[in-house]
């Protein structure tokens, strides 16, 4: 084999490169460091020889010497065996190009010349520019039907406007020609903005739709075959919806190419976005994002247009083949590509239930104030818009995995375990939240995790391997965020007035193995409202008010928290 690395481009810059192994015909390259470098997360246990990719709403389980891997419960082949090439696990580079995780990552992902590419969804991208004596030429291709509005901000400038494109990336270059200056093209929110500072020879300019390609041209004069001319005029803008004309021939010129400066440069042809594809996906998998283009439609000949138009109009516009007289289309409305905005999506899981009673100290149960300050923190969280799912709104028993499985199947945005604290020492007392990790901040936090995991013994419930390995692994990628909501939470805690319990600020944040949090794709604290052994908190906690002022507190924190952290 061929020792060696395939390079990383992100946006058209580069990301370096990762470890990668040629073995009969077939790239490998690190998993680790590839996950890490397109924006993924990646966990490796040394004992299974395992290796476990995650992103948003997606996992897979690569196993050494296995040419399958789990994904999302499911199994699916891989073109060659997972290996092991000095103490690092590789796999086949076309495992990163899977539609599955492009589609969490929200990124599309090729590879080809020995290089990783690594783009935003787009459906629209510059592919050349053409450069003659005549005139200047910038070609785009397109994934579905774009309109555009053409203007002239001032005598040097002409902005070009695609509402609904998304660019495959950003640019800005120089042609240094009698016709164009410069070229700035740029992603804005829901567009693409095309900016052409026009040379001493500029005198006339027009967007055309070729096929799947639209064209800007810059020159002295109109082209000949043109049936109509853009003229630049101080006019208001004029969209294509609203000024049709029939698209101009391209001109038939020996033209050079020129690059734009841009630290890497993909090459042209490249295969559809993922986002776009209908084929290779199973009906459970995931949903198309662009809706399918148009065929095209083909550009009418001058001969075929009787007289140019008196008015001069910058847009073009789709056109239908006629058998007599010509009959212009408008273009239909464009359509954005962005997901459509939805609430914040919040688990709440009160704690224990039915036949685990949790932490008994006379007639209290932990179990019933979970309950009260669960269901009264869902309804808080639902009249403040967020979307909201409570794990049990009744006396019931649910085993600690299957929470971890409620929250996932409703995607959730954050995971919120409410309990009570319990302890041999009637002097503890106080408020505390917790974050999850293998290993315990201190010898209190592994008494207190040990304590809620007893509901275990209730489970009846036998897993598969799949689910075991799953919820015996550390959602490394949530820690941090898992922190930051626990710190908020603790925050808010603290100001909040009425509840009568101690929050120390130095020490009530912890971090601990608890099982009901493994498992959960989502940031997830478990909150500890107070010590149902001490009797101080015990007396606050029993008192409907001070639990309703507690859910007010914990549900300020989240509040805090999804404005400041949520993007």
């Amino acid at each position: 084999h061929a020792q060696g690395s395939v390079a990383v481009s992100l946006s058209g810059s580069s990301r370096g490169s990762v470890p990668a192994v040629e073995l009969n015909g077939i790239t490998y390259v690190d998993v680790q460091k590839a996950a890490r470098k397109i924006g993924a997360g990646v966990e490796l246990f040394a004992q299974s020889k395992q290796a476990k990719v995650t992103a948003r709403g997606f996992y897979a389980i690569l196993t050494v010497l296995l040419p399958e891997v789990i994904v999302n419960s499911r199994q699916k082949k891989l073109p060659a065996p997972v290996v092991v090439r000095g103490g690092v696990i590789m796999a086949p580079v076309s495992f990163f190009t899977w539609p599955e995780l492009q589609k969490a990552l929200q990124k599309e992902i090729s590879f080809s010349n020995n290089t990783l590419w690594v783009e935003r969804p787009f459906d629209f991208e510059r592919i050349e520019n053409r450069v003659n004596a005549r005139e200047n030429e910038i070609v785009f291709n397109t994934r579905k039907d774009i309109p555009w509005t053409l203007t002239e901000p001032n005598k040097h400038t002409v902005e070009v406007v695609f509402p609904g494109a998304v660019l495959k990336r950003d640019e800005h270059f120089r042609f240094r020609t009698d016709f164009i200056s410069s070229v700035d093209l740029h992603q804005d929110r829901e567009q693409a903005v095309l900016k052409v500072i026009l040379g001493k020879s500029a005198k006339d300019w027009s967007m055309t739709k070729q096929g799947s390609q639209l064209v800007l041209r810059v020159a002295e004069k109109p082209a000949e075959v043109a049936p109509v001319t853009a003229k630049a005029t101080p006019a208001p803008a004029v969209t294509q919806a609203t000024a049709p004309v029939v698209a101009a021939a391209p001109v038939a010129a020996a033209s050079a190419t020129i690059p734009a400066v841009s630290s890497t440069e993909d090459v042209a042809g490249e295969t559809p976005s993922v986002l776009a594809e209908t084929g290779g996906l199973n009906k459970d998998d995931f949903e198309e994002m662009f809706p399918a283009a148009d065929a095209d439609v083909p550009v009418m000949s001058a001969d075929e247009n009787p007289a140019p138009s008196s008015t001069p109009v910058i847009a073009a516009a789709t056109v239908a083949q006629p058998s007599t007289v010509p009959v212009i289309k408008t273009e239909p409305q464009p359509v954005s590509i962005r997901a459509e905005k939805r609430k914040i999506r919040i688990v709440v899981d009160p704690g224990h239930g039915g036949k685990d009673a949790g932490a008994v100290r006379g007639k209290y149960r932990e179990k019933d104030w979970n309950l009260a300050v669960g269901n009264e923190l869902a309804r808080l969280l639902k009249k403040g818009g967020f979307d909201v799912k409570i794990t049990r709104s009744t006396d019931v028993f649910i085993p600690l995995g299957e929470r971890a499985k409620i929250s996932n199947n409703f995607k959730a945005d954050l995971f919120v375990s409410i309990h009570t604290n319990a302890t041999k020492n009637k002097n503890a007392n106080g408020f505390q939240v917790y974050f999850r990790s293998e290993k315990a901040t201190d010898k209190e936090a592994a008494e207190t995790a040990a304590l809620e995991n007893e509901a275990m013994q209730y489970e009846e419930a036998h897993y598969n391997f799949v689910d075991a390995l799953l919820q015996s692994m550390v959602k490394n990628e949530f820690i941090n965020e898992s922190s930051k909501l626990a710190g908020y939470v603790r925050n808010a805690v603290y100001k909040q007035p009425g509840i009568g319990i101690a929050v120390n600020q130095n020490s009530s944040v912890h971090q601990a193995n608890f099982y009901v949090l493994k498992g959960v794709n989502s940031p997830s604290i478990l909150v500890e409202m107070g010590f149902i052994s001490s009797p101080k908190d015990r007396a606050r906690l029993s008192n409907k008010t001070a639990r309703e002022k507690m859910a007010l507190g914990i549900y300020n924190g989240i509040v805090n928290y999804t404005k400041k952290e949520i993007k």
